[in-house]
């Protein structure tokens, strides 16, 4: 029992905050939603900067088609303090527009578990969205990242 102990402490594990400097280009989304029959958008085509100032935090803005087919932007901060073997866990903690049921297309702040896996010069974010009230559609978002150092 003890061994088991022993091998899921080095499977899950606290990343370090040490400074870095990355810059990566992130694509739209692919967005598998929860609700099917609603004909909602799983294209989101767009493009998006995101800057790794620690080992667990980075900035990141950018432009999509939203699910309800408006464009969309977002800013905010990925905070991903821990790991489950290679994929950093956390959340996307931001701020949103374009949704036609969200205060009428305005910014709205929101928390999404994210999910990160990179290897060398490419990654991909997995964002888990809520569906809150019928405003938002929930569904999980599955972004491609390249970085450029």
């Amino acid at each position: 029992m003890a061994g088991a102990c022993a091998h899921a402490d080095d499977l899950f594990t606290k990343i370090d905050a040490d400074p870095k400097s990355e810059l990566w280009i992130d694509s739209g989304f692919a967005t598998y939603h929860f609700d099917h029959d609603k004909n909602l958008n799983g294209g989101n085509r767009g493009l998006g900067v995101e800057y790794r100032f620690s080992g667990t935090m980075a900035a990141a803005a950018g432009r999509f088609v939203n699910s309800d087919r408006y464009y969309s932007n977002y800013a905010g901060v990925l905070w991903q303090p821990y790991a489950l073997g290679p994929v950093r866990l956390g959340a996307a903690i931001a701020a949103f527009d374009g949704y036609p049921k969200m205060r009428d297309r305005g910014w709205f702040p929101a928390v999404i578990p994210t999910f990160t896996y990179e290897y060398q010069r490419v990654g991909l974010n997995v964002g888990v969205i809520p569906t809150y009230k019928d405003r938002l559609y929930g569904g999980i978002s599955v972004q491609l990242k390249v970085k450029l150092f």
